[in-house]
């Protein structure tokens, strides 16, 4: 199965359409995409697993692999780190952003493949399907849906399956 997530705002699944956003920097070339630009890479991107705050709600029912949050766990974006665009623990001695976060977006996390094989420094690095702010503003760069859509996706997500990231 394919997701397919819009730059006008539309995120399909199966026979269902709901809403999503996008990066503030809008969408573009995965060889344009560089950390920091707030931009979301034009692709299809594999889902590699999924990372939930168990403290908040109940593991997503889905086939796909899934794993909980822990307090100290990181997300390297430090390009010249060895560690770069993987989970690290903190504290690092790098760049990382936190995955424990005090808003909720991260209470679901869907961790896609943009460029994990291999690692190209400097390319963007944290991109995810995370649950979108209660204002839905534009993300740094991720796929941001409402909790409730994501679960009902999630349902239906396999290993194999993948996230598209267009156009509109």
């Amino acid at each position: 199965m394919i997701l397919r997530a819009t730059s006008d705002g539309r995120f399909r699944f199966g026979d269902a359409e709901t809403r999503c956003v996008l990066g503030k920097g809008g969408v573009i070339a995965a060889t344009d995409k560089r950390e920091g630009d707030g931009a979301s890479p034009i692709g299809t991107w594999p889902i590699r697993r999924v990372l939930w705050r168990a403290d908040r709600g109940p593991i997503p029912d889905t086939a796909l692999p899934v794993a909980p949050i822990a307090r100290d766990d990181g997300w390297c974006d430090a390009s010249e780190d060895p560690a770069y665009n993987r989970i690290v623990k903190h504290p690092y001695p790098a760049s990382a952003e936190h995955l424990w976060r005090e808003d909720h977006a991260y209470d679901i996390v869907v961790v896609l493949g943009y460029n994990d094989a291999p690692v190209r420094p400097g390319m963007g690095s944290a991109i995810f399907w995370h649950i979108a702010q209660p204002d839905w503003r534009e993300t740094e760069g991720c796929i941001a849906a409402a909790e409730s859509d994501m679960r009902a996706a999630l349902k239906n997500a396999r290993v194999g399956d993948a996230v598209e990231i267009d156009r509109a």
